[in-house]
C-alpha cells in the first residue's frame, strides 16, 4: 500500500462530524485489514458513528486514530475540500492532517511490518467522534471494555519532532442567568438585565484567567520545549497558554426584545485548564461567584494529564523519530485537548504522534506532505519493531 493514496482514499469518504456518520470509512479500512489478515470488528456507539478496533486487543501497543472530521464548505477552497487530490508535495483535502493522513501512515507501517516480521504486537483502534468529544468513539469503547489498557499511539498531527505526552485539562459549562424584565426606557434604574449578569461574569473569567499556577520542574522543562517548537500565535507569548486557565464565551444567546430587560440569558464557556489546577474545585468557585438565580451546567470536565516522558513508550517513539530525522527528539505538551485524557484516565500510557501542516488545521486549503506521510510510516514501523523485540506477541 502507498501512504498517500490511501490517505487520498480516506479523503474522498466524506465524514463529516456533526453529523458523525463513519460507517463508509470504517468499511473501508476493515477491507485494508482483511487484506493483511487482521479480524477486525466495527462497532457503533450511536448509530452511523462506526469504530473499527482489531479483533486481538490484548497487546502491548496500540495504535489508534479518529476518522471523523470537522466540516468543510467548498468556499474559499483552492481544490475541492474531498477531491483528495494527490500533487508532487501534498494530498489535499479535509481530513488530510486531521487526521486521515496519521490513520494512513498508521496502516501501511502495520502492513510493512507483518509483510517483514508475521504477526505483531500491535492492537488497533480507528475512532469516530473524536471531533465531537468521543462519546461515541473512544469512550464507548472504554467503556465496553473492548479496548485495555496498554500504551497507545495516536497519530494526531504534531510537530514533526515532537510527540506529545500531556494535555490541559478541559471544563466547558453552561451558565443561564435570569434577570427580571422590565420597560427598557427604565433601565438600568429599574430592572436586572440576565445579559448584564453575563457581562459581570465575564470579569471573573478574567481574574480566573489572571491566575499563574506554578507547575513542577519536570513540567516547566516540557513546557519550555513546547514553546520554542510551537508556531501558533503570531509571535505572542504563549507562557501564559501552558500556565494559566485560558477561556473562550463561545456561545451567548439572551434577551427577548430590544424593548424588554433582558430576563434569560444563556452562556456557554470553554476553559482550559493547567496542569495543578482542579476542575472541581473551579466549578464550585464559579457556582459561588454567580447569582443565586444563575443555575451553572456542566458540560465535560476533565484535568491536565500527563504521561511519564520517561517511560518506554515516549523514550521508543522519540529514539525512532530520532533516527528517521537525524535530529535529538524531545516530547512535548500541548494546550488543547484528545482522546488522549480519556485514555490516560482509563489506565492507558497515551501520547500522540503524527503527520500534518499544522498551520492549516481545521482551516482552508487542509493538506499533508507526501515526504512526512512517509517519515511518519517509517517511525510507526521502527517503534513497532521495538516492541516486537522487547515484548514479541
Amino acid at each position: 500500500m502507498d501512504v498517500a493514496r490511501v490517505c487520498s482514499d480516506l479523503v474522498k469518504i466524506k465524514s463529516e462530524n456533526p453529523p458523525g456518520d463513519t460507517r463508509e470509512a470504517a468499511e473501508y479500512i476493515a477491507l485494508l485489514l482483511d487484506s493483511m489478515g487482521i479480524r477486525s470488528d466495527i462497532t457503533e456507539g450511536t448509530p452511523g458513528h462506526c469504530n473499527v478496533i482489531s479483533r486481538e486487543q490484548n497487546r502491548t501497543l496500540m495504535l489508534s486514530g479518529h476518522i471523523d472530521v470537522v466540516p468543510a464548505m467548498e468556499e474559499g477552497w483552492d481544490i475541492p475540500p474531498y477531491a483528495g487530490v494527490i500533487d508532487d508535495t501534498y494530498v489535499h483535502g479535509r481530513g488530510s492532517t486531521d487526521m486521515k493522513g496519521g490513520c494512513a501512515a498508521v496502516l501501511t507501517a502495520v502492513e510493512r511490518a507483518i509483510s517483514e516480521f508475521g504477526e505483531v504486537p500491535v492492537s488497533l483502534a480507528f475512532v469516530c467522534d473524536e471531533e465531537g468529544g468521543g462519546r461515541s468513539g473512544t469512550r464507548y469503547l472504554i467503556e465496553k471494555q473492548l479496548i485495555h489498557p496498554c500504551d497507545v499511539l495516536i497519530a494526531e498531527p504534531t510537530p514533526a519532532f515532537a510527540p506529545s505526552v500531556g494535555q490541559k485539562g478541559i471544563c466547558r459549562f453552561e451558565v443561564e442567568f435570569t434577570g427580571t424584565p422590565g420597560h427598557s426606557s427604565l433601565f438600568p434604574i429599574v430592572g436586572d438585565s440576565a445579559i448584564m449578569q453575563a457581562f459581570s461574569f465575564m470579569k471573573l473569567m478574567d481574574e480566573l484567567h489572571n491566575r499563574v499556577y506554578p507547575q513542577s520542574e519536570q513540567l516547566e522543562q516540557l513546557i519550555d520545549h513546547s514553546i520554542s517548537i510551537s508556531d501558533v500565535g503570531g509571535g505572542q507569548n504563549l507562557a501564559p497558554i501552558f500556565r494559566q486557565i485560558m477561556y473562550n464565551p463561545g456561545l451567548i444567546s439572551g434577551g427577548e426584545r430590544v424593548n424588554i430587560v433582558a430576563q434569560k440569558c444563556l452562556l456557554t464557556m470553554d476553559m482550559r485548564l493547567p496542569w495543578g489546577c482542579d476542575c472541581e474545585t473551579i466549578l464550585a468557585e464559579i457556582c459561588r461567584s454567580v447569582p443565586k438565580s444563575a443555575k451553572v451546567t456542566p458540560i465535560t470536565r476533565a484535568n491536565a494529564s500527563l504521561t511519564d516522558p520517561e517511560s518506554f513508550l515516549v523514550q521508543s517513539t522519540c529514539d525512532a523519530i530520532s533516527s528517521v530525522y537525524d535530529v535529538s527528539s524531545k516530547p512535548m505538551v500541548q494546550w488543547a485537548a484528545s482522546d488522549a485524557r480519556a485514555l490516560r484516565k482509563a489506565g492507558f500510557r497515551a501520547i500522540e504522534y503524527g503527520p500534518g501542516e499544522l498551520s492549516c488545521l481545521h482551516g482552508l486549503n487542509e493538506r499533508v506532505r507526501i515526504d512526512q506521510l512517509r517519515f511518519v510510516e517509517e517511525i510507526y514501523f521502527r517503534l513497532i519493531d521495538t516492541y516486537r523485540k522487547r515484548y514479541g506477541l
